[in-house]
């Protein structure tokens, strides 16, 4: 009698009783993953990784791959700010992370920049007028909105006072939400900067409770750089219990920010162009974070 048959069927039999049940997938759930890829750009969004990017973020940058660095190059980001944000740009492009001009019109594949008044028709919008600032990012947000995968909005250092924290707060709240209303579903939000302070304190603290305001409302949800901590070395720097951009990172003779200029001796917080490039890799991971 052949045994073979009888023989191959046992042998199947007892590998299908030995064998392993597959594992579940590592990244099945993780905010890596990308599940739900959104409309735009030319690398699909997975859920993003909420939370609060401060000088950790330098460090986890640096760690990043760079398949997962140039991720950041491939999503559709705006980003309008002033003179510092000027500065992370800058340092951006110096960790290989370019903003394409952004001119109120068309929006470019992959992370945008431009200062208030090239989107606003030429009108000037300066540092101290927050809400003209508010109205004008939720109309350049809202328009691209098809396109627009994550918006990043800072405030100057001048837009913030002892006299406008609740006003502010509250205006901000409702860009958040009439953009979450109208589609925008992914933020980066930036502590306000810090100006240098020597004699006294000239709106720093102001601008510490609406970072501390920022953190506490939109941490679990969003993405908050916290541009603040990294500025003042934790509070390392400051005036009695006021925050200040340390000395050495603010902009100087002996190192300048490279687009605007060197700093009056108290009163204002450019970077220099050294310590943008390193703040600016928090900046980055930051929306890696939410895009993730």
């Amino acid at each position: 009698m052949n045994t073979k048959p009888t023989l191959l069927l046992l042998s199947f039999l007892l590998a299908c009783g030995t064998a392993k049940t597959p594992e579940p997938d590592p990244n099945a759930g993780n905010p890596t993953t990308p599940t739900n890829p959104a409309s735009g750009g030319t690398v699909s969004l997975g859920n993003g990784q909420p939370g609060v990017v401060g000088l950790s973020g330098i460090s986890a940058w640096d760690n990043l791959s760079a398949t997962e660095k140039g991720r950041v190059k491939g999503w559709n980001s705006l980003f309008i700010h002033a003179s510092v944000g000027g500065d992370l740009e800058d340092g951006s492009l110096n960790n290989g992370v370019k903003f394409e001009f952004y001119d109120g019109d068309k929006l470019n594949d992959g992370p945008n920049g431009a200062d208030w008044n090239s989107i606003n028709n030429g009108i000037n919008i300066s540092n101290g007028e927050p809400d003209k600032k508010m109205a004008a990012f939720k109309r350049e947000a809202l328009q691209q909105k098809d396109k627009l995968q994550i918006a990043i909005f800072k405030f100057g250092y001048a837009d913030i006072t002892d006299a406008n924290v609740e006003q502010v707060k509250t205006a901000y709240k409702q860009l958040i939400d009439d953009l979450r209303a109208g589609g925008i579903k992914r933020f980066v939000h930036i502590t306000p900067p810090l100006i240098y302070i020597v004699t006294k304190d000239d709106g720093n603290a102001a601008k510490m409770k609406v970072g501390q305001w920022m953190r506490d409302t939109f941490k679990a949800q969003d993405v908050v750089f916290d541009l603040q901590e990294i500025e003042s070395d934790n509070g390392a720097c400051k005036l009695g219990s006021v925050w200040t951009i340390c000395a050495a990172y603010r902009s100087t003779a002996s190192c300048p920010s490279k687009g605007q200029g060197v700093d009056a001796p108290e009163g204002q917080g450019h970077l220099c162009e050294k310590e943008a490039t390193r703040m600016s890799k928090a900046f980055l991971y930051s929306i890696y974070q939410a895009g993730r």
